[in-house]
């Protein structure tokens, strides 16, 4: 066998041993699935909460209507003055980091200022909540951003 040849024949083998290493989103399984319930949901007076805990800041999570999008969620600030948040019902704040809920009340169009964000979040009460999901499918393309040490506030998609 020629170099020449045996260079070509390596440089085949190799590109074929590359090309089969592709990985895919072990995420993307779950999310298609998520899409398609979140298309599936009834509409109601209720809404869809994740909750997304960092021990800076004191927004409790996103809330999106049934049938939208994670990327349309608000950051809320909760009031808890008829209900209690489910982890400080729990007294275990922090405790249901990434869950996701049945929330029922409404936004009260007030806006709340929380100071280590150093941002303004729209105000929802609370009347009542179901447990959804304790693992639900990711919402966040940054990795840690369910890491509630970190000082990251991560945008749904």
């Amino acid at each position: 066998m020629t170099l020449r040849r045996f260079l070509a024949l390596n440089l085949l083998f190799t590109t074929l041993l590359f090309s089969g290493c592709a990985t895919a989103d072990p995420n993307t399984q779950s999310r298609t699935a998520m899409l398609g319930e979140i298309k599936q949901e009834p509409l109601g007076n209720y809404y869809i909460g994740r909750r997304y805990y960092k021990v800076d800041y004191k927004f409790w999570g996103y809330i999106r209507k049934p049938g939208e999008s994670w990327a349309n969620a608000k950051m809320v600030m909760l009031n808890e003055q008829g209900k209690l948040a489910p982890d400080r019902e729990l007294g275990k704040i922090g405790s249901d980091n990434g869950y996701e809920y049945k929330l029922y009340g409404d936004f009260t169009g007030e806006t709340v200022y929380e100071p280590a964000s150093n941002g303004f979040y729209p105000e929802f009460k609370l009347r009542g909540y179901e447990l959804k999901n304790v693992s639900p499918a990711p919402i966040f393309k940054e990795q840690g951003a369910l890491d509630p040490q970190r000082r990251i506030i991560a945008k749904p998609y």
